[in-house]
């Protein structure tokens, strides 16, 4: 009796074999990417009920994001303004900035009925995600460094991923982040504009000794005074300020040790 397949069936199986292995290898390429915050939340920029502007706010106006987001300093959470943060300057007779306009339509009412302008809520981390965000304040991480320059938006957007690796690249590397404190919440930040003495100076004003200061410049040198820090420095860095001088002595001096382990963020 002749064959019931016919011949050309005996490649069959070989050739479903390397299909599925083509298949798997673009889905293990794609899933990496696809299924990541970067493609699904990167760029995210909802419509909100009240068109408001950072732009102009922070921006045009230079307004600091702690009038808003008063608790973020001391909250793990940043609050969300209420209606009153935003009469306090549009409000009849608060100077009359606008009060009349269209756009605050919604705000006057919300005023005057107490219900919350329900907002849409941009960045949101996952509920199996701890983030406090006065431990990154108060350590020197700005609002820009997760949030991107919010003053030259016009409408909010997600700038950048906050995926686990994200996260983990800056608690590896925080210098690449750290700036004085009073620098935090300036989203113009551009350490070249410090003033190189004025920073050692600060740091010598916290009790720090000068050699200790000088072994994070250059391990192999030493200082006994401002003048010698700077001039190390300028050896090092440079005429100009840099992120790197910057971070690696706040890292150093304020002990900044970020956990790379899984329950500092899951919990």
């Amino acid at each position: 009796m002749g064959n019931f397949f016919p011949r050309w069936t005996n490649w069959l199986p070989l050739k479903l074999a390397v299909a599925a292995g083509f298949v798997v290898f673009g889905v293990s390429l794609a899933v990496p990417y696809y299924f990541t915050p970067k493609y699904t939340r990167v760029g995210y920029q909802p419509s909100q009920p009240v068109p408001f502007s950072h732009q102009i706010h922070a921006g045009q106006l230079g307004l600091d994001c702690r009038y808003c987001h008063s608790f973020v300093e001391a909250s793990g959470h940043a609050n969300v303004p209420t209606n009153q943060t935003c009469i306090n300057c549009h409000g009849p007779g608060k100077g009359n900035i606008k009060s009349n306009s269209p756009k605050l339509a919604k705000v006057i009412a919300a005023a005057e009925t107490g219900k919350p302008i329900e907002w849409v809520k941009i960045h949101k981390a996952p509920d199996y995600v701890y983030f406090n965000h006065s431990a990154h304040l108060n350590r020197g991480i700005s609002c820009q460094s997760c949030h991107g320059r919010i003053d030259q938006m016009e409408v909010v957007h997600h700038a950048e991923p906050q995926s686990m690796g994200w996260c983990l690249d800056c608690h590896r590397n925080p210098e690449k982040n750290l700036r004085p404190l009073e620098q935090v919440t300036n989203l113009k930040y551009d350490p070249a504009q410090l003033d190189r003495s004025a920073f050692y100076q600060n740091l010598l004003g916290k009790g720090i000794a000068p050699a200790e200061i000088a072994q994070s410049i250059d391990p192999s040198r030493s200082a006994a005074n401002l003048a010698d820090l700077v001039s190390l420095a300028e050896g090092r860095y440079g005429k100009q300020v840099t992120q790197l001088e910057v971070g690696s002595q706040l890292k150093k001096h304020w002990q900044v040790q970020p956990p790379e382990n899984c329950t500092a963020c899951h919990r």
